[in-house]
């Protein structure tokens, strides 16, 4: 089955939409990327338009296999990662959404989890889902569109009610994955991952909750079928009169810091991995136990296998780290990212600058809504280049935050992180990283760790590749950062922290 055929994965990410074919040595064979716009209706609203991103899909989908002079039948299945938490709902007789997909970095919903929090749903929340109170899960999102999305854009002629209708089981809600295996299969599906992030699922019994769909006014007529993330039963098949003109089955699906931490080969109990994307996002599997953070930190699914328990993760999610490397190039202080290594080299420290991205609030382990993105130590001899550096410093120390809060839960020190995302093609930032969180740093050769991930999951799904120990022999190192007794660090630490509180809540209602 391996000799002639590859396995895809469609990884639809925060900015983009990407579309990778993998050989049974877990080599790329073809690869397409394209954008997406960015909505911001509102100041702290962020959206996608769902019908842009399936175009994107099927452009990228379609442009990749003709660049490798690859046939759909030449794929043994397809994959999905996703960027989570993003929510939709759609009309489940026509497949036309009926708003926008909110972002999982959007906080229209902050003063309704506080009002959660305030009447004491933290506690319950926590317990059944791992998760925090927070505007990024999906919950408040879908309460906020069934509350708010038009019903004119249902296309009726005589449109009812948006909660009549989703209780009439007519529209379908989902994350980003669900709607990609709805466009692509017909069917109505997420895996455990995603579902796992939507504050309505219960990870120990596995299963929607049905005190939480109550709360948030969410009828379970509209969701979707929770599925393992490899599943032999797969989801589904591709459409043979679509787009691929063929019956592809897509039998793999995770939520993109899963399906890392599923690429990055992380099997075991104790295995972490950091991916710096739009956010950074750690992940350290805890086997079959599902241990709960003391910390700050998220209790989730890692991933399952048809017929095996699930595994579970600790998680710090960080909401901007490559987010902040974009600002610098909205606000033209670099043309390019790839910039920021020259710039931070050119000079010896920040000279006392600290930078928080908290545009959008602050993630673990802090959970500050309120907080927003803040400079503090500028004087008139601070210079781009300390700016630059004090950004990319900016990310390695989030990320220790993270790591101290698991080491704590956890009770694990890591002698080695692996590391995956767009940000570690910088090597400065990958040893500035590994010195100040004090641990060794190993990047893969493969970096699209989400797609790998994905396509790993559909592939074992199908038989094309047997074990996960063939997996762990795909894995191959591009680099290693060693830790130094860098000078300074734990001061420079401790700075960072005081620049933190300066940014904490500080948003005033409605900004």
């Amino acid at each position: 089955m391996t000799a002639d055929t590859y396995v895809g994965a469609i990884d639809q990410g925060t900015t983009g939409t990407r579309f990778m074919v993998f050989d049974h040595d877990g080599s790329v064979v073809a690869n397409a990327y394209e954008k997406h716009e960015q909505l911001y209706p509102e100041p702290g609203w962020v959206e996608h338009d769902p019908l842009e991103i399936w175009d994107n899909t099927q452009r990228v989908v379609e442009r990749a296999l003709a660049d490798a002079e690859l046939a759909p039948e030449d794929l043994a299945a397809l994959g999905v990662t996703n960027q989570r938490e993003t929510t939709l709902f759609w009309d489940a007789h026509t497949g036309t959404p009926i708003h926008n997909a909110i972002v999982w970095q959007d906080r229209r919903t902050t003063d309704r989890v506080e009002e959660l929090q305030e009447t004491g749903w933290t506690e319950t929340i926590r317990a059944k889902t791992g998760l925090e109170v927070d505007a990024y899960f999906s919950a408040t999102k879908a309460e906020w569109l069934l509350d708010n999305a038009d019903p004119i854009k249902l296309q009726r002629s005589r449109p009812q009610d948006v909660r009549e209708r989703a209780e009439a089981g007519d529209l379908c809600f989902g994350t980003i994955d669900s709607w990609l295996i709805y466009k692509l299969t017909g069917q109505h599906v997420t895996d455990v991952t995603n579902a796992s992030r939507t504050m309505l699922f219960d990870i120990h019994d596995m299963e929607w909750d049905d005190e939480l769909l109550d709360e948030f006014g969410v009828p379970r007529e509209t969701l979707p079928e929770v599925r393992p993330s490899s599943d032999e039963n797969v989801y589904g098949y591709t459409d043979a009169d679509g787009f691929l003109d063929a019956e592809v089955p897509v039998a793999g699906a995770l939520g993109d810091q899963q399906a890392a931490l599923f690429g990055q080969t992380c099997f075991d109990a104790g295995d972490a991995k950091n991916t710096y994307g739009t956010g950074s996002f750690f992940l350290m599997n805890t086997g079959t136990d599902a241990v709960a953070s003391d910390h700050g930190l998220l209790t989730t699914v890692g991933f399952q296998r048809s017929g095996e328990p699930p595994q579970y993760a600790l998680e710090g999610a960080i909401f901007a780290t490559g987010a902040a490397i974009e600002w610098l190039q909205d606000t033209d202080i670099i043309e390019d990212a790839a910039e920021t290594e020259r710039l931070a080299r050119s000079v010896d420290s920040t000279d006392g600058v600290y930078f928080v991205p908290a545009f959008t609030g602050l993630g673990a382990p802090h959970w500050d809504q309120r907080a927003r993105g803040t400079v503090v130590g500028l004087t008139r001899g601070t210079g781009k280049a300390h700016l630059v550096r004090a950004v990319l410093e900016s990310i390695a120390y989030q990320t220790r935050d993270v790591a101290e809060a698991m080491e704590a839960d956890a009770g694990l020190d890591m002698n080695r992180l692996r590391v995956d995302g767009g940000a570690v093609k910088n090597n400065f930032l990958c040893q500035l990283q590994a010195d100040i969180i004090g641990t060794d740093i190993a990047r893969p050769q493969v970096d699209e760790t989400t797609a790998l991930g994905s396509a790993y999951a559909a592939g074992l799904a199908v038989g094309y590749w047997e074990t996960v120990d063939e997996l762990r022999d795909n894995w191959r190192t591009d680099r290693e950062f060693e830790q130094r007794d860098t000078p300074d660090v734990e001061d420079n630490y401790e700075q960072w922290g005081r620049a933190v509180e300066r940014s904490r809540d500080w948003a005033q209602e409605g900004t």
